[in-house]
């Protein structure tokens, strides 16, 4: 992995309108099962890392914040693992 700055809110929210090619400000706070397929996929690919979540923290995974953090520390872990 780059030693890239692991995506803000800003970032995720930017991710997430291309999902359905819609401006950032249509973006929810909340994050359906289809959305966070693409999310993961779209970090995965911007930060070359292929990332392993547990069931957890998808299920964690709710809400744009909620994915700041769990993106955060996937990718912290991504970087020592």
């Amino acid at each position: 992995m780059s030693e890239a700055t692991p995506p803000g809110r800003d970032e995720v929210v930017e991710m997430l309108a291309a999902f359905g090619d819609r401006p950032p400000d249509a973006v929810g706070d909340a994050i359906g099962s289809l959305e966070l397929t693409w999310l993961i996929s779209q970090v995965e690919e911007r930060y070359g890392v292929m990332l392993d979540p547990t069931d957890d923290q998808l299920e964690q995974m709710t809400t744009v914040a909620a994915a700041v953090t769990t993106l955060h520390d996937l990718l912290t872990g991504a970087a020592h693992g």
